[in-house]
């Protein structure tokens, strides 16, 4: 009888909590079932990281890469979702729960759709750092996707906005009093706990402080744990012990000054070091190191055979598919990327607002005058303003360019570029240094046909589309080929010693793996080292951070700190950790080498070689029509910083299209304005 009483009240609970849920309005389901649920803010955390790791995986495993992330990596999946379980748990002490829950769930799902759109288009997965190269970004965003694509992007973040702002107004609120402290308390306690965790998991090894490879670290250590590290992460460390002895361990007695500074070779007066020349080359490869496909000829020809007969060797890069600017910072410094946080761009960061030892500083101590050539917009990546910090005398981008072809995807092909290094170096008396950086094989890469009639097909691949991406890459590459050899070819004629490294940056970004390539590197393409006067051919396999000094030895050349460096001490056991003191020194500590004071100021950068100017302003009929020398389609008529209606009419004419005050003609001048954000480049006197 007891136990019958007890079932009969057992069953009476059931149905008063059955009738409870069943009048239960929709606050109410919210209040008992996410407001006050720890185990439902667990299970979301996790379900959220399962569609984070998906998206992150998608381009190379398909839809299983999270299920099969959270089965193999089992602790770590956990304690990546812990991170969100951590976060999403502050909702909890504010009385809109439900808004603020959606609000950290929207990011967390937002870092994870943009990483894994990001991995479709490039080999690098999506960073804190990006988000300072927006501006960047966006201003190359229709090379990537369609139209069509862009506005329903834009349709998508206007409905998620909109939403979220209807429930701000109309969600449900928290009932009653908050038990605030109980939850801040709790919240606390989680945080703490997931720092433990953190703690725990690197002691065991079950995830990586130091990112040598991106790709691999959010591969290996989840999506969540290695966004926030490019976030915590960022500069060179400060060196154990750092100091002014220990810098100055860094070199050999003999190789400081009585001040402890390093001795660096006086400057070239009698003029027996030959013209240096670098051409950075973007996304270049041999198309026949790629296994997985086959094209109907060899698609470069004319790299291949200057290989083989000059130094040349494998380049190993610090990004696989992406990282233009960092390949640039590690010849042009001599220091590796890796010394910094994961995934960071020095150019977005230090070199923005700070002069820095580069090899164009080096070189300028040498006499030497120094340029930098780019085929593309100015102030991408800041380098209208980097290269003034890195010691550049002129910087000639697309806006100083005449004449400009471009491919189906709209980047400028780098046939272009033959003119302006030939200007650069007829543009002085002295020697030169020139660094270009070309863009032609750029991707994105179409997915179907666009070229009718290659010069190139590609016979075999894995899938259609991946046909269509690589016989548009291959014949890019193929027309980079063509301008490697007219390039040599102009400067054979040149009556200066000439000696030009070229090398690609990276790998294509098309969906390739390990065994896709015949050097099993993702980050390895190749370099060749010619010359018009004889050197002894020296094959050697590089990083790009040793390039530079490479080039030096093999003039005989003793310039720079971290270059003079690298020849001296390549063999040394701490050959990387007293690099990365030196590049801490040079960029973040207290400039020890030097003395202890920046001896570097920023150039007075000109933008473009060849001088533009106004020769004379006509007035015909009711227009006026502006005389000069070396307009281009970037060519606008200023008033006072502000740009006029102008149509370019040729190197010489530009018109204005609309009426201004005869008393002003005088003060009008020709500026270069850069197209996606109308900022002006520079101006004419």
């Amino acid at each position: 009888m007891e136990k019958f009483d007890k079932f009969e009240k057992l069953d009476r609970q059931i149905e008063q909590t059955i009738h409870e849920v069943e009048n239960m309005d929709r606050h109410d389901f919210f209040e008992k079932f996410i407001h006050n649920s720890f185990m439902f803010a667990a299970v979301w955390a996790a379900f959220l990281n399962l569609i984070i790791e998906t998206l992150g995986r998608f381009s190379t495993a398909g839809i299983w890469g999270g299920l099969r992330f959270m089965v193999d990596e089992p602790l770590v999946f956990c304690y990546n979702s812990l991170i969100i379980f951590a976060t999403i748990l502050i909702a909890s002490v504010f009385r809109r729960r439900t808004f603020v829950f959606l609000i950290l769930s929207v990011f967390w799902l937002l870092i994870g759709i943009v990483n894994g759109v990001i991995l479709m288009k490039r080999m690098t997965p999506f960073t804190v750092k990006d988000l300072s190269n927006l501006e960047d970004g966006f201003s190359i965003i229709s090379n990537y996707m369609t139209p069509l694509t862009i506005a329903l992007a834009a349709v998508g973040i206007l409905l998620v906005v909109g939403g979220l702002v209807l429930l701000f107004v109309k969600g449900p609120r928290k009932k009653g009093k908050i038990k605030r402290k109980r939850n801040l308390v709790a919240v606390c306690l989680v945080i703490a706990m997931t720092f433990g965790v953190t703690s725990l998991m690197v002691k065991i090894g079950q995830v990586d402080t130091f990112f040598g490879n991106l790709a691999y670290a959010y591969r290996d250590n989840g999506v969540v744990y290695s966004f926030i590290n490019t976030w915590l992460n960022t500069g060179i460390s400060k060196p154990s012990g750092y100091s002014r002895q220990l810098v100055q361990n860094v070199f050999d007695r003999d190789e400081l000054d009585d001040e402890g500074r390093l001795l660096l070779t006086e400057a070239d007066e009698d003029e027996k070091y030959p013209n240096i020349l670098f051409l950075q080359l973007e996304s270049f490869i041999d198309p026949a190191m790629v296994n997985c496909i086959e094209t109907s000829k060899d698609a470069v020809p004319n790299f291949r055979a200057l290989a083989e007969e000059f130094s040349s060797g494998e380049l190993t890069v610090p990004a696989c598919g992406a990282g233009t600017a960092n390949v640039e910072f590690e010849v042009l410094t001599g220091l590796s990327v890796k010394f910094f946080g994961p995934g960071e761009y020095p150019y977005k960061a230090v070199l923005k607002d700070k002069p820095a030892e580069s090899l164009a500083f080096d070189l300028k101590s040498m006499g030497y005058s120094t340029h930098a050539i780019h085929n593309h917009r100015g102030v991408f990546y800041n380098r209208n303003t980097v290269f003034a910090n890195i010691g550049f005398d002129t910087f000639t981008s697309i806006e100083y360019m005449s004449d400009v072809v471009k491919t189906p995807k709209n980047w400028a092909k780098d046939r272009v570029l033959i003119e302006n290094i030939t200007d650069a170096l007829k543009s002085t008396e002295t020697r030169d240094m020139i660094y270009t950086i070309s863009v032609q094989g750029h991707g994105q890469y179409p997915d179907e046909e666009v070229l009718k009639s290659p010069a190139i097909r590609v016979t075999k691949a894995p899938s259609e589309e991946l046909k269509w991406k690589w016989e548009y890459y291959v014949n890019q590459i193929y027309e980079m080929d063509l301008f490697i050899r007219d390039l040599v070819r102009e400067l054979e004629k040149f009556d200066e010693p000439v000696i030009l490294a070229m090398y690609g940056d990276h790998i294509p970004a098309i969906d390739l793996a390990e065994e896709d390539l015949e050097n099993r590197n993702l980050y390895g393409t190749e370099y060749v080292i010619w010359s018009n006067f004889d050197m002894p051919k020296e094959d050697e396999d590089l990083h790009t951070y040793q390039l530079t000094a490479h080039v030096m030895d093999m003039i005989d050349m003793e310039v720079g700190t971290a270059f003079t460096y690298q020849l001296n001490h390549r063999n040394s056991e701490t050959y990387l950790q007293d690099l990365k003191t030196l590049g801490y020194d040079m960029l973040y500590g207290k400039y020890y080498i030097y003395g202890g004071k920046n001896p570097f100021t920023a150039t007075d950068l000109q933008m473009g070689v060849n001088e533009i100017k106004i020769t004379d302003v006509v007035k015909i009929g009711e227009k006026y029509y502006i005389k000069g020398e070396n307009f281009n389609a970037y060519s606008k008529v200023t008033l006072d910083g502000r740009e006029l209606d102008t149509i370019f009419l040729g190197k010489n004419v530009l018109g204005l299209l609309e009426e201004v005050d005869p008393e002003d003609v005088a003060d009008m001048k020709v500026s270069q304005i850069e197209k996606k954000t109308s900022e002006i480049l520079s101006t004419t006197e």
